[in-house]
């Protein structure tokens, strides 16, 4: 089996080293850099109108200076909630307009006022990721995945981020934030695209 070097279009070691550890779990001989290798993450605009296009742009940023042999990942990721007609969708991370450390808070506040007077029965949502694979043959993929739960009337747990406290997931009987982190990669819109990912580079390594 030969190794490749995977460049991820983000800055977020975080995500880089959660990466690391799904491919050293499934035994591929994957090098995995962040962006910050290459200089940084190029500025881009998230214009597209879908998790896939958005995730694409990102890839291409980052193609435009990696090197030419190289294989890049980008994703993107939000939650959908069906009794907002789908959003905040792709505006999840910037859903209250706001930026840096209060972002979550802001976000989840938001999104439960929206939600206020809204039945368990109608609060349905799933966060979703799409993630693209950009190939120096010039080939490109795209691997998704989704994890389905309920809007919650208040923040509970301490683990995950973003929505994770909000997001109920009935099969647990708690939110995604209060799921021990390997069980959360197990049922998850990432770890279920990650592993997607990983089928696909077993079989081409």
């Amino acid at each position: 089996m030969s190794s490749i070097k995977i460049y991820l279009a983000t800055s977020n070691q975080h995500k880089a080293q959660e990466l690391r550890r799904m491919f050293e779990t499934e035994g591929l001989p994957v090098c995995v850099e962040s962006a910050e290798s290459l200089g940084g993450m190029p500025e881009c605009e998230e214009n597209g109108d879908t998790f896939e296009a958005n995730a694409k742009i990102k890839a291409c940023a980052l193609k435009a200076i990696a090197p030419k042999d190289a294989y890049i990942l980008a994703d993107d990721s939000g939650i959908v909630v069906d009794a907002l007609g789908g959003r905040p969708g792709i505006y999840s991370a910037r859903y209250a307009g706001v930026s840096g450390a209060g972002a979550d808070a802001a976000n989840n506040e938001k999104l439960l006022k929206e939600l206020a007077g809204v039945p368990d029965k109608e609060r349905t949502a799933r966060f979703v990721c799409a993630l693209k694979l950009l190939e120096p043959n010039g080939g490109e993929k795209t691997f998704t995945g989704t994890f389905e739960g309920v809007i919650n009337h208040g923040a509970k747990g301490e683990n995950g981020f973003g929505y994770d406290p909000l997001f109920f997931v009935p099969e647990k009987n708690m939110t995604s934030a209060q799921l021990p982190p390997d069980e959360k990669n197990q049922l998850s819109h990432r770890g279920k695209a990650q592993r997607l990912l990983a089928e696909y580079l077993k079989s081409i390594l």
